[in-house]
């Protein structure tokens, strides 16, 4: 069965790809086709825009499609920055990550977890599986690491003395929010891809 991920993101094309191999699904790469652009996350929820993304690229190709949102959640913010993590403030990963300490400065509580929904949507009977997961842990005071991207470098998961991005992506891709989703929304499709039953 070939799948295409509703993302012009290599990274998350080459972990997503390496679990999906072992239930012989083929991905293919959002960015390789012509036709590709960004849909816009206009939901208010990850499930939301990973639907929105998944449906919008089923609907291009004419392919099962499959899209994520992820975010982080901070206790002391009430979950924010949430699903607007990527683009709370403009600039770079490091402006996101200075914003996220700076909000932080004055709190004693810094537990937080990252979530991410996973969707794939068949286009010819609008069957949509879903997967959403969570890794917890504390922010911590400054970056640490050279891993990762995005909060990598001040996220530190139970469980563990390092940030993500001071674990690398072998633990990381055992243990984080999208790697379980990932292994989860691969479970989800050994039957439909066993017996065709889509």
């Amino acid at each position: 069965m070939k799948i295409v991920l509703a993302s012009g993101n290599k990274n998350k094309f080459y972990e997503i790809k390496e679990v999906l191999e072992k239930i012989q699904a083929e991905l293919l790469f959002g960015g390789d086709f012509p036709n590709y652009s960004e849909v816009q996350e206009t939901e208010d929820s990850y499930y939301g825009n990973a639907l929105l993304k998944a449906r919008s690229w089923a609907r291009v190709t004419g392919l099962p499609a499959m899209a994520d949102d992820s975010g982080i959640e901070v206790s002391a913010l009430d979950g924010a920055p949430g699903i607007h993590s990527a683009r709370i403030v403009p600039g770079s990963d490091e402006d996101r990550v200075e914003w996220l300490l700076n909000s932080l400065k004055d709190k004693e509580d810094r537990s937080a977890k990252f979530v991410c929904c996973i969707v794939v949507f068949f286009p010819e009977t609008e069957r949509i599986i879903v997967s959403e997961k969570s890794c917890t842990g504390l922010i911590t005071s400054f970056s640490k690491g050279s891993a990762g991207f995005g909060y990598d470098p001040i996220f530190m998961p139970t469980g563990y003395d390092k940030t993500f991005a001071e674990l690398g992506d072998e633990v990381k891709r055992k243990i984080s929010h999208r790697a379980l989703a990932i292994k989860d929304i691969a479970e989800r499709l050994i039957p439909v891809i066993q017996y065709d039953t889509v």
